[in-house]
């Protein structure tokens, strides 16, 4: 009997865990229709295809320069008495910058004005000379002679004064250099000499710099094959120059204010200056700069180049219409600030993938998140 209730246990076991398993196993079934009946969906974020006016522009690296610049050099021999500014400072044109020693020339110029009045006062007793023998001529009082003489001698005084005079001009000449102003409008670099300094015209080392900071020039060489639109577009007044600094988001916006009359044979390239107002002094002279040449604008369909995927038969965009991914072929004509320009491919307003498109192929079941601001 206890054998028997054994079998009968053992029975009852088996039946159990066949149930079990038969009820897993319909769990799992189950499971593995709904997966198959509701297929997964890959997440992308997708941005419109804009059809826009988009610039045809060349990017370089150019150079910041003055379009005035000068070097301050003392003309006369003398010691520096005054400097009225602060290194680095902005100054205008006019303001005055150096004053140099001047009583030897104040003492040159107090005789040279003497020696004038001297040599005036004895023109005009030579000219009442003359007159008198004038006078006398015609009475038959005096010679020839003496009326030839007298007239020489005013002469010979109206040429002493020309001279006194054109020496006590050039004297206040040499006076006007003892003051030193701007010339121009910009910022003046350190002074290298200080009060109680000697300086002559010989000395190499210029007082200060000035440059001028508004206008300025940028500028930056360019290939030849644009030469020809470059021209066209000067001619029409379309063509325009941005300067940016490397770093700094504000840029600079100015026009071509002249092209080299040479092509570099070498290189191949052209020079090219722009003119830019820099009225905020974001350029500074010397400094390098993006620049970017805008010779005209066009209009074409413009996707962000993160879309564009590129394979052995050429480039291409995953268009996303009705909850699929697309593969759709497109021409790339230029890129330009982190966008592609389309020759061909798309005509605008269509949505493209991107970002995941590792997990898509053509026909793939999509689910579309607009991409973020400033991504």
């Amino acid at each position: 009997m206890a054998k028997r209730g054994l079998i009968v246990v053992a029975v009852l076991l088996a039946a159990g865990g066949v149930a079990a398993y038969q009820t897993r196993a319909s769990w799992y079934g189950g499971e593995t229709v709904a997966k198959q009946t509701s297929p997964r969906k890959v997440a992308v974020e997708v941005a419109k295809a804009v059809k826009q006016p988009v610039p045809v522009d060349v990017e370089a690296i150019g150079t910041v320069t003055p379009i005035s610049s000068v070097a301050l050099k003392s003309r006369i021999e003398t010691t520096i008495i005054g400097v009225h500014f602060e290194d680095g400072a902005r100054v205008k044109q006019g303001d005055l910058l150096f004053t140099l020693d001047a009583r030897q020339i104040d003492a040159q110029v107090e005789q040279a004005e003497g020696t004038l009045a001297r040599d005036r006062a004895q023109l005009a007793g030579a000219q009442r000379d003359l007159n008198r023998y004038s006078e006398l001529i015609g009475k038959g009082a005096t010679t020839q002679v003496n009326l030839d003489n007298a007239k020489t001698q005013a002469d010979i005084l109206i040429g002493t004064i020309k001279a006194d005079q054109a020496a006590l001009d050039n004297l206040r000449v040499q006076k006007s250099y003892t003051v030193i102003r701007a010339p121009f409008d910009g910022r003046i670099s350190a002074a290298a000499v200080k009060v109680g300094n000697f300086v002559r015209p010989a000395d190499t080392a210029p007082l200060a710099i000035i440059n001028q900071m508004a206008p300025v020039y940028v500028t930056f060489a360019v290939p030849q094959a644009v030469l020809s639109d470059l021209r066209d577009a000067m001619t029409a007044g379309s063509a325009q120059v941005i300067a940016t600094v490397p770093g700094r988001e504000a840029s600079e916006q100015g026009k071509v204010a002249m092209v080299e009359n040479t092509v570099d044979a070498t290189t191949g390239m052209v020079t090219v200056r722009g003119i830019m107002d820099n009225g905020r002094e974001a350029l500074w002279p010397g400094t390098l700069v993006n620049t970017r040449l805008i010779v005209r604008r066009e209009n074409a369909v413009v996707v962000p180049s993160a879309a564009v995927q590129r394979s052995q038969k050429g480039d291409f965009v995953f268009v996303v219409a009705d909850g699929k991914a697309k593969v759709q072929p497109v021409t790339v004509s230029r890129t330009s600030s982190g966008s592609s320009v389309l020759a061909g491919g798309l005509k605008g307003d269509e949505d493209v993938v991107v970002e995941g498109q590792l997990l898509l192929r053509d026909g793939t079941l999509v689910q579309m998140r607009e991409r973020k601001a400033g991504a």
